[in-house]
């Protein structure tokens, strides 16, 4: 009888785990369709996708003219049937070249990009990504009905942002009226928004209280983050090099317990959101400190817009 207990106990604990995962899910995050039975699940819902067309190369031979228009790769999914030209075919051996606007990706745990490549048949491309647009980095092919790219499975480091990403078609469907990859639209799982602030204009020199006329720019990046209604938010904060190092990690450690009470009080004691700090003082900068605009530069702090923590729980509990 005991032991009849316990199981009952663990499985009604753990269908309201299950459910409440859900809830979440359905809540703030959002699920899409990739076929009749199956659906991927991006945190940040609708500010997950790529925006623009910043290149495209259509391949050798075209689809049908119908079958072109660019815009149909932007934005959230929307295929219908096939008939249908809500979406791009990028040609036999086409390039395309699209950037995220509003939101970046990483290489974060679980999987990083869904690429919604349609149609009857899934034709083969290679995926690439770039931070600025000018320096690829392969990041692996979708084939035969994987659409998934895992950062992970090419090693690729997991601090950076990256903004742009090419898909080139790899040739295996060439004789038909969609010819190339049909690509409907380029989403990613591990959506972020990386803000970064220069400290010189929330702070007075070796100060950790916020300016007056830091207000009105902490209220435009309010705005920016009530895009997504439940995230967690990195707050990093960075110095130059002048002073030592323990100053300068205890100054950074408490700018960013300034902005994250700003932020609190801006988006409100009570949403969704969770907070959490890291400060690196001199450690990390983004130029030498060796003249007075690379030291400007490395004075800032950094907001991350992540996917929620409960999300990547789920992500454990699964495995």
């Amino acid at each position: 009888m005991f032991l009849m207990r316990t199981l009952v106990v663990f499985i009604i604990s753990f269908i309201s785990v299950f459910i409440n995962v859900l809830i979440a899910q359905k809540e703030y995050g959002k699920n899409y369709k990739i076929d009749r039975y199956n659906s991927i699940y991006l945190p940040l819902g609708k500010i997950s996708f790529a925006d623009s067309v910043i290149d495209f190369r259509m391949g050798n031979p075209p689809p049908y003219k119908k079958y072109s228009d660019i815009t149909q790769c932007l934005h959230e999914p929307n295929y219908i049937n096939y008939s249908t030209p809500n979406f791009l075919s990028i040609g036999c051996r086409g390039i395309l070249t699209v950037a995220f606007t509003n939101n970046g990706f990483m290489n974060l745990p679980g999987n990083d990009l869904y690429i919604f490549e349609v149609g009857p048949s899934k034709e083969a491309a290679k995926i690439e990504i770039s931070h600025n647009g000018i320096d690829w980095i392969f990041a692996g092919k979708i084939t035969g009905g994987k659409s998934i790219i895992d950062l992970s499975d090419e090693d690729i480091t997991n601090e950076t942002v990256f903004y742009y990403l090419r898909i080139t078609d790899l040739k295996e469907v060439c004789n038909s009226k969609t010819a190339g990859a049909d690509i409907d639209a380029v989403g990613a799982i591990n959506s972020v928004i990386r803000l970064t602030i220069n400290t010189d204009v929330l702070f007075d020199f070796s100060e950790y209280t916020l300016k007056k006329s830091a207000s009105h720019i902490l209220d435009s990046l309010t705005k920016t983050i009530q895009q997504v209604k439940k995230a967690n938010i990195l707050i990093e904060g960075h110095t130059d090099s002048d002073g030592n190092d323990n100053y300068n990690l205890d100054l950074s450690k408490s700018r960013c317990n300034t902005v994250v009470k700003r932020l609190q009080q801006l988006l409100g004691e009570d949403s969704l959101y969770e907070y959490e700090i890291k400060s690196y003082g001199e450690k990390k900068p983004k130029a030498p400190n060796n003249s007075p605009e690379n030291k400007q530069l490395n004075r800032r702090v950094e907001i991350t817009v992540l996917p929620p923590k409960d999300y990547y729980e789920s992500l454990l509990n699964k495995n």
